[in-house]
């Protein structure tokens, strides 16, 4: 998604303490600028200083005098410090496969200007400040989006990243791509030299996870709200019941989505003609899972988003590389270096694969609800939601290719993070995957939104069989929506370019806001 202006909005003061989810995706896909706050700069101040004297009195530190990974134990002649570093970035350099998306990349910049400016990375201020300077400029490093294993942390990606700021590697500025050099000097900056420790900090780090993670936050929770929309919808076009969500049942189990779908779905159905008109219908007591267990489900996607929103919020102002640079305090009065591994990307592995199981969940009710929809025999509706049954195919196919998507999605479903292979010649012997994680998790919205559409696509068909019955005001608005974007199905047509329209309007939030409009 490319970025869009906030021009309302002064530069987001970055501390390294209290970023926001939020604001990372306001800088990430609404072109909010940052910049370095004072108190930042005076901890960078702090821990910079520890890394000068280390070097001054010829200190054995890992990655500042000497190798890296298995080359721990090579000492490195003070003279190839900038050497060692430029070297380690090229080194690194490493990913392949298609470049990713431009928030991805914007949030990645962001995060890792955050994670400098917590003050314990030991960098000099100006590698955040660049950082900074390449947001606000809208230069944008051309990364690969595979090579990460998630330890020692992101290291190809942010590898590529760091490439363009000593002037190397590709970029995207101006809407054209080019040397990383070139992008730099059109928006008259200059490449770093990189100094001791500069090219390890800015490579170790869990900027790929965590800057897809925060993405993937507001993304999932809208998706899922959304859920709760289309899957009204086809309640009403079943003339299911919404008796399974009333407040005192879903308060014996409080589980805090379950209540929130619950809410949800019964503001959704307020006022509704069409419930009214069955509510003592004996055939309506209990409908199919698909429909009556919206809450639980839906809700139990809701609590896994949350559970990656925890995770999410505390990554993004924390350090994550290594070693970690304590300044000097009354109880240290020489500071400390000491080498561990925060840059394991497992709490954000986990949380990731939890969220894409989630979301997949939604697509797999939804199929379910899509193919009782176009069932006549279940939905009480002409078969396939056709006009014409028989001479005319409706919707058939349209959940066949719900079916195949959810298919994909129970694949990518698999957890990454139970998963390791080795690196480094066995000093790395166990890392997270949770840059796979990241990625199947993009893909999992993605086709989690398409099968939602369809779902929606044939509520709405649906819902005209049952005119002229109103369904609740909410369910009105959102079929509303999506009449105003595709007509009724009165003949055969391709349904391709239906199900894109509705998608746009799922993926874009503008049936949700238009269902919750009051």
């Amino acid at each position: 998604m490319a970025p869009t202006d906030l021009p309302e909005f002064p530069p987001l003061e970055l501390t390294g303490r209290d970023l926001t989810i939020a604001q990372v995706a306001a800088v990430a896909r609404h072109g909010r600028q940052a910049a370095l706050a004072t108190e930042a700069r005076e901890r960078m101040l702090a821990s910079r200083s520890v890394i000068e004297e280390v070097v001054a009195a010829g200190r054995t530190v890992y990655g500042v005098t000497t190798g890296f990974g298995d080359l721990a134990d090579v000492r490195i002649d003070p003279a190839h410090t900038a050497d060692l570093q430029r070297n380690l970035v090229r080194s690194h350099a490493a990913g392949v496969g298609a470049p990713l998306p431009t928030d991805v990349v914007r949030a990645m910049l962001v995060l890792r200007a955050n994670a400098l400016a917590v003050g314990l990375s030991g960098v000099r201020v100006a590698v955040a400040e660049l950082l900074c300077a390449m947001l606000n400029a809208r230069i944008h490093p051309l990364i690969p989006s595979r090579g990460s294993v998630g330890a020692s942390g992101d290291l190809a990606p942010l590898a590529h990243l760091a490439l363009v700021m000593i002037g190397e590697g590709e970029a995207e500025a101006g809407g054209s791509r080019m040397p990383g050099g070139a992008a730099l000097e059109r928006s008259g900056l200059r490449p770093l030299t990189l100094e001791a420790k500069e090219g390890l900090a800015l490579l170790n780090g869990t900027q790929l996870m965590a800057g897809i993670g925060a993405m993937a936050v507001a993304d999932s929770m809208r998706l899922g709200e959304t859920a709760d929309v289309i899957g009204a919808m086809s309640l009403e076009a079943m003339e299911g019941t919404g008796v399974a969500f009333a407040e005192r049942l879903i308060a014996a189990r409080p589980h805090p989505g379950q209540a929130a779908s619950a809410r949800h779905l019964r503001r959704l159905l307020a006022g509704s003609e069409i419930g009214a008109a069955h509510r003592d219908s004996p055939h309506r007591v209990q409908d199919a899972y698909s429909l009556r267990c919206m809450p639980q489900v839906h809700g139990a996607v809701r609590d896994a988003i949350a559970q990656l929103e925890r995770v999410v919020s505390i990554e993004i102002n924390a350090a994550t590389d290594n070693p970690l640079v304590f300044p000097p305090t009354a109880d240290l009065p020489e500071g400390e270096v000491i080498s561990g591994g925060n840059f394991h990307g497992e709490p954000l592995a986990l949380a990731l694969d939890y969220a894409k199981a989630a979301v997949t969940e939604l697509a797999s009710i939804s199929e379910r609800r899509t193919a009782r929809l176009t069932d006549g025999h279940h939905s009480g509706l002409p078969p396939f939601l056709s006009e014409h049954p028989g001479v005319e195919s409706g919707l058939m196919i349209a959940q066949y290719t719900a079916a195949a998507l959810v298919n994909e999605l129970q694949t990518l479903a698999h957890p990454s993070s139970i998963d390791t292979i080795p690196t480094s010649a066995d000093q790395e012997d166990h890392v997270s995957m949770g840059a796979t994680s990241a990625l199947h998790l993009l893909d999992v919205l993605d086709r989690a939104s398409t099968v939602l559409a369809i779902e929606g696509l044939c509520a709405a068909q649906g819902l005209d069989f049952r005119a002229p019955m109103r369904p609740g005001a909410g369910v009105a608005r959102a079929h509303a929506l999506v009449r105003s974007a595709v007509a009724h199905l009165d003949a055969d047509r391709p349904p391709a370019p239906d199900i894109s329209a509705v998608r746009e309007l799922v993926v874009s939030g503008g049936l949700l806001t238009a269902a919750d409009a009051s």
